[in-house]
């Protein structure tokens, strides 16, 4: 094993390297560049890119529910989303490609995913089964994760509308430039909470 060469190290090099190339600039070459070894020290610690990406998006999610354990205390289900929608949009905005690069990756560390259960609890003590608190989560992330995708991918500019050309005044007066990131996202997460509160088994 390669001295002085550690996941966290790896993991802080890894998110280092999306930041300032991109997600298509990360690969396992790049990265043990980054770090002054050659490529085969790092598959001591993960085995492939995929690996390298769950423990990328571990860290984040860590840093996600230590944001979360903050939470008042009490039945404030609506509430609890929101900071939860907010503290993931931010993480992801940390980091370039960020909500595009962790879509699909896997948890590594049961710790990380233990940090629910304090809000399960709330919610099931204020009703909801485990499955409908759990589902809850999984609407709320998928939200945030294709938005910030788009909000992260959008470089649309006053050159939108020349291009649109005429008989589209409606969709430029409504296109995204015209709307700053952090208002259409309120915007949008309060039409998605509002739907979880009038679902059938609410």
């Amino acid at each position: 094993m390669t001295k002085g060469i550690t996941r966290e190290r790896i993991v802080t090099a890894a998110l280092e390297l999306l930041d300032d190339q991109g997600m298509d600039a990360l690969t396992v070459r790049a990265l043990a560049a980054r770090l002054d070894v050659g490529a085969p020290a790092l598959y001591w610690h993960v085995r492939d890119k995929q690996e390298l990406l769950d423990q990328m998006a571990t860290d984040v999610m860590r840093r996600v529910g230590g944001a979360l354990t903050a939470l008042p205390p009490g039945d404030a289900r609506r509430a609890d989303l929101t900071a939860y929608a907010r503290v993931l949009r931010s993480e992801y905005l940390r980091h370039r490609d960020g909500a595009r690069i962790f879509s699909g990756t896997r948890i590594t560390d049961p710790d990380v995913v233990r940090m629910k259960e304090p809000l399960l609890e709330r919610w099931t003590a204020a009703g909801w089964k485990p499955v409908e608190a759990d589902d809850a989560v999984d609407v709320v992330t998928a939200f945030v994760v294709g938005f910030v995708i788009e909000e992260q991918e959008r470089r649309q500019s006053a050159e939108r509308d020349g291009w649109l050309g005429e008989g589209a005044s409606l969709v430029k007066e409504a296109g995204p430039r015209h709307d700053d990131g952090g208002r259409r996202f309120e915007r949008h997460l309060g039409i998605v909470l509002a739907g979880l509160a009038v679902r059938p088994d609410a």
